[in-house]
């Protein structure tokens, strides 16, 4: 089974998500184009007139990935970038072990598909899915777990600084810890084998992430980037200068998220200087003291925060679109003012694939529940409401009876002058009107205690696909698919999605 429900109607998506999806014209200062195939041509007609350093470029991607096996199809790609013709699609994520919650599977899937897709409309022209690596990312807590079968698997370690550059040391326990649940699942041995070649014969958290995401994309000719690299932050000097020793990004960045949230939350804190800086294995923010000389001497040092990682990336690459989640397309939005005054062509934002991922048995075990599989984005309490309802025997919806008594009321009210006798009236109605709401409710507590068996079978299936009320794509793994699926698994899901079309994928995984 596969079909697709709007991001509305999930109702786990923000407002501006929405109004991105729908094109509202309030949003149209923050971004460049709104995603349709039509608009890619005159984003590549901007970006043709921004000066790249496509050389120095291809020379760092071929020195960064020469450690690492790539497909022919990627060293392609990544010969393609010296020509003028080329264009980049980017997406980004932190370090997270075993690629961490599903949506770092979606958000790949979503930028190569995007590629196939401008290709296919505009063939003079060639497409480059990029990874960029999040290797400066100082915080471990985020990236050092998954979730699987209801259990958190964790790598235990006291380093700090970025997590790109930390040794591996302990992560054998780990994959010791994951073979034991695996078990003999199908396909767990070569997830293992997988594991143990990325994250045992790597020697930091970078390098294993770029082994496991060549392992499980090369084929599709993605191209890994790690923006933590001196030659390529050499460039961006004058604009570490710009921010850290004139604070010159903060204004534009205030005044632009300012407008923002007039109608939407701004997603990122603005700082007055939006660098850290890595030094003796910790990044720190900066909050002053730091010399021309030193920048020049040591950019690498430099690491940009969440505003200025953007305009570093677009500033180094043929970039056309980045490929997001709705927190990420909110704080890129933050950023137009300082794109435009620093003449950066401004990417055309993309929401990443979203999907649900389900298997027959809990659709044959929802559907016997009297459900369609659509009401599964209903919330527990209107899943149980809506099951009490249809299968009670018994009236246990006083709605006709609250209804005739306002009506009784309201006659009552139209023969009575007095004005505080009228005022009386309605307040005995609505004491009369929640009297009859604590009895509905007391039906229906009792009509659950009557159907306890169900009413379980409900919060277990809304549990599973829903974790912690969440979306599943925030919480779970790909291990879990991966076991059943194989590469067919991503196959499957790459199959199935398309980022230029604006709903929710739900998407039956067969066990």
């Amino acid at each position: 089974m596969s079909f697709q429900i709007s991001y509305k109607e999930t109702k786990y998506f923000s407002r501006l998500i929405l109004d991105y999806i729908n094109q509202d014209n309030k949003l149209h200062p923050f971004i460049s184009y709104f995603p349709h195939i039509e608009n890619f041509e005159k984003q590549i007609i901007k970006k043709k007139d921004h000066s790249i350093n496509r050389k120095l470029l291809v020379d760092v991607l071929q020195r960064q990935n020469n450690s690492c096996s790539i497909s022919q199809r990627s060293k392609q790609n990544i010969d393609s970038l010296k020509f003028d013709t080329t264009f980049t699609v980017t997406t980004g994520h932190q370090l997270c072990i075993f690629t961490g919650p599903l949506y770092f599977i979606y958000k790949i899937l979503s930028a190569i598909n995007l590629c196939e897709k401008l290709k296919i409309t505009y063939s003079d022209y060639n497409f480059v899915p990029v990874f960029w690596m999040a290797t400066e990312d100082h915080d471990i807590n985020e990236v050092n777990h998954i979730h699987l079968f209801g259990k958190k698997i964790e790598w235990n370690t006291n380093q700090i600084g970025p997590v790109g550059k930390m040794n591996l040391e302990g992560f054998k326990h780990v994959i010791s810890e994951l073979r034991l649940l695996l078990g003999n699942h199908k396909n767990a041995k070569k997830l293992i084998s997988l594991f143990e070649n990325a994250y045992l014969s790597n020697n930091n958290l970078s390098n294993a992430t770029r082994y496991l995401v060549n392992e499980l994309f090369g084929e599709y000719g993605l191209v890994i980037i790690d923006g933590d690299d001196k030659d390529l932050k050499k460039q961006f000097i004058p604009l570490i200068k710009k921010d850290v020793l004139e604070s010159g990004f903060a204004a534009d960045l205030n005044e632009c998220s300012d407008r923002l949230a007039r109608n939407y939350k701004a997603q990122a804190f603005v700082r007055n200087i939006n660098f850290f800086r890595i030094i003796d294995g910790t990044r720190e923010l900066i909050k002053g003291g730091v010399t021309h000389q030193e920048i020049e001497e040591n950019p690498e040092q430099f690491s940009p925060n969440v505003l200025l990682r953007p305009v570093f990336q677009e500033f180094i690459l043929p970039n056309i679109a980045y490929v997001g989640g709705e927190s990420e397309l909110s704080y890129w939005m933050q950023l137009k003012t300082s794109f435009d005054k620093e003449k950066i062509p401004f990417p055309i934002l993309v929401l990443r694939n979203s999907a649900l991922l389900t298997d027959e048995k809990k659709e044959h075990r929802f559907e016997q529940l009297g459900f369609k599989f659509d009401d599964i984005f209903l919330s527990k309490d209107e899943l149980i409401k809506n099951y009490i309802h249809s299968h009670s025997g018994s009236k246990i919806s006083l709605d006709k009876q609250k209804i005739a008594l306002s009506s009784l009321y309201q006659d009552l009210a139209l023969q009575i002058k007095d004005v505080g006798l009228k005022r009386s009236i309605e307040a005995q109605l609505k004491k009369s009107l929640s009297n009859f709401d604590k009895l509905e409710t007391k039906l229906i507590r009792n009509e659950k205690k009557k159907n306890k068996i169900a009413m379980n079978q409900i919060a277990k299936i809304k549990q599973q696909l829903f974790p912690n009320n969440s979306l599943q794509e925030r919480h779970e793994n790909f291990i879990t698919y991966y076991l059943y699926g194989g590469d067919n698994f991503i196959k499957r899901l790459k199959n199935n999605f398309d980022p230029l079309n604006s709903n929710f994928v739900v998407l039956t995984i067969k066990d």
